[in-house]
């Protein structure tokens, strides 16, 4: 296991040595969201009857800010590895696919986490919040955070140039946080938009997550469990299967 841990004290190291940027930076940027949305939509937006809606956004906030941040993770190393041509020295290593993929996504949960509790403390001071269900936060937000350092794995072994990145990044990963209720409830969305917004695994993420806080969602804790599993499955199974093969990094 000393390569492994290696790996992932390299992974650690390698954000925290910069984490006004990829820590603190986030955190301000969530603040500065709930300042600007709870002011707009307070007094327009309906949400769960019991839940103020400054309250509703911040674990939206958090959660977005959560899987930005451990996408952002595994993607930017790897993709910067590819350009500065060091990524060469973490392959000749003894390293397994699948101690490359756990130090890799494991560095992921842990930045993800760390934003996400910053944006806690940041925004719990506006107003209160209950955790209804603690263990249900902690498992939607690892869940998360495990998928979309996944997610990044995938983008960081798929692009081989920095616009590519910020392609995937721009059109695929901003949309789907952005449109999965951070801001709003489903409920309140015509037919149309119910429906796409039922069909982002995103959404069901951020779901579960508010659930842990109110007690209360969108849909049922365990039908956003269930899509949680499977959205992990699906991007973990792709990502360990592209290290297996060498997708782009051996050949």
């Amino acid at each position: 296991m000393t390569g492994l841990q290696t790996l992932l004290q390299k992974e650690l190291q390698r954000f925290l040595k910069v984490g006004f940027q990829t820590v603190a930076a986030p955190v301000v940027t969530a603040l500065l969201y709930l300042l600007i949305f709870s002011h707009a939509f307070t007094a327009h937006m309906q949400v769960f009857g019991h839940v103020p809606y400054t309250a509703f956004l911040i674990p939206g906030l958090m959660m977005m800010s959560v899987l930005q941040n451990a996408f952002a993770n595994t993607s930017s190393s790897l993709i910067q590895s590819k350009i500065t041509g060091n990524l060469v020295f973490v392959l000749l290593s003894p390293l397994k696919p699948w101690e490359l993929f756990v130090a890799y996504v494991g560095a992921s949960v842990l930045r993800g986490l760390m934003v996400g509790i910053g944006v806690l403390l940041v925004t719990m001071w506006f107003v209160p919040l209950t955790f209804a269900y603690p263990l249900w936060i902690l498992v939607f937000a690892v869940l998360g955070a495990s998928m979309l350092g996944a997610l990044g794995l995938i983008a960081g072994i798929w692009a081989e140039k920095f616009d590519q990145m910020a392609a995937f990044q721009n059109f695929i990963i901003t949309p789907a946080t952005f449109l999965s209720g951070v801001f709003y409830s489903v409920h309140s969305l015509p037919g149309f938009w119910k429906l796409a917004s039922h069909l982002n695994p995103f959404f069901y993420l951020i779901d579960g997550f508010r659930y842990g806080f109110f007690g209360a969602g969108d849909v049922s804790p365990w039908v956003s469990l269930l899509a949680a599993l499977l959205g992990n499955l699906l991007c973990g199974g792709i990502a360990l299967t592209m290290l297996v093969r060498g997708t782009k990094l051996r050949n």
